[in-house]
């Protein structure tokens, strides 16, 4: 029998998530049966789509249940194993949820090559953050070399990888996010071309002038008053690429539509959201190609790694709604 720390939703949050929502317990595993593994989860992803996860509303993904163990892609090492495909002591991937151990049939788990990148890039540029920002760009967004690309949320996880495939690809890239230390980051750890303070300047304005023909492609992670902006200086032909909308996910009521959608009609523009779950079985194409541009020095990863283990599942989930982090989020367990 193994005993784990596991983080459970103990009730539906009104607004951001605090104390009350989460429940931290230990409980015994069953034994580790046939064509089963036990893996022992190292690091946690912190991830925005983590808040949706919590309404209990139709998505592409079913909500989390009442006292059910919180969702989340991981990283850890098999310890036990019953199963053909996996060995005691290999490291994989999977969604095991926010645990020190999980017990899984396989299913949805794969191997991961440290030898290659880290664990904690494998859940970042190589894992969904990378297939976020790789597939909204390629197949939603269609961007081009000579394209003007605008990125919101930048600094954080997928809008700083999205904003570095851009630039690998040939583009001008326009980073938004918050605070000069992190507007210096985008230019001169990332890459971008140009970064707008959305807390000290103003968006829409700032904007003109730095893209006086309009954009290209909108890569948007937050949505509200920042998709305006953008909306309002577009080119003819751009495409919206709807990753999020962080501003509203703790919204006690939904947020008005964007005000300047006409935009849309003016420009001859798309505006389309995408899931990155529809591309699973072109994951592959995608982890070659950023690993080669990790090799060749076009991508840099960032990730913001918090130790403290599961009882800092709660206040962890909070830095990404306060802006408190910088590239990929991570919980160590």
């Amino acid at each position: 029998m193994t005993t784990t720390r596991q983080v459970r939703l103990a009730k539906r949050p009104q607004g951001l998530p605090d104390a009350e929502t989460w429940d931290v317990v230990t409980e015994e595993l069953p034994e580790v049966g046939a064509g089963e593994i036990l893996v022992k989860v190292e690091l946690i992803s912190i991830d925005p789509a983590m808040r949706g996860w919590l309404n209990d509303v139709r998505s592409y993904l079913p909500p989390v249940g009442i006292g059910e163990v919180m969702r989340s892609m991981d990283i850890g090492t098999v310890v036990e194993s019953n199963h053909p495909d996996f060995a005691v002591g290999e490291t994989v991937s999977g969604t095991f949820g926010v645990t020190e151990y999980a017990i899984s049939d396989g299913s949805g788990v794969e191997r991961v090559d440290l030898e290659v990148a880290s664990a904690a890039t494998w859940l970042g540029a190589l894992g969904i953050t990378g297939m976020t920002a790789y597939f909204g760009l390629i197949e939603i967004g269609k961007v081009q070399a000579g394209d003007t690309v605008l990125i919101s949320a930048a600094a954080g996880a997928v809008g700083s990888v999205a904003g570095q495939i851009a630039k690998a690809l040939g583009a001008t890239v326009i980073g938004i996010a918050g605070g000069p230390e992190k507007c210096r980051m985008l230019t001169e750890e990332f890459g971008f071309d140009l970064a707008i303070d959305y807390r000290s300047e103003n968006v829409l304005r700032r904007l003109r002038e730095l893209a006086p023909g309009g954009v290209d492609v909108f890569f948007d992670n937050v949505g509200g008053e920042i998709l305006d902006a953008a909306l309002a200086n577009l080119r003819r032909g751009a495409r919206i690429v709807i990753s999020g909308a962080i501003a509203s996910y703790n919204a006690a009521k939904p947020p008005p539509g964007p005000s300047r959608y006409m935009s849309l009609l003016v420009f001859r523009a798309s505006m389309t959201g995408f899931v990155v779950f529809d591309y699973a079985d072109r994951y592959g194409e995608a982890i070659a190609q950023i690993s080669k541009w990790l090799a060749e020095g076009k991508i840099k990863p960032r990730e913001h790694v918090v130790e403290g283990g599961v009882e800092r599942f709660g206040t962890t989930l909070e830095m990404l709604f306060t802006g408190a982090n910088t590239g990929k989020l991570l919980l160590a367990v």
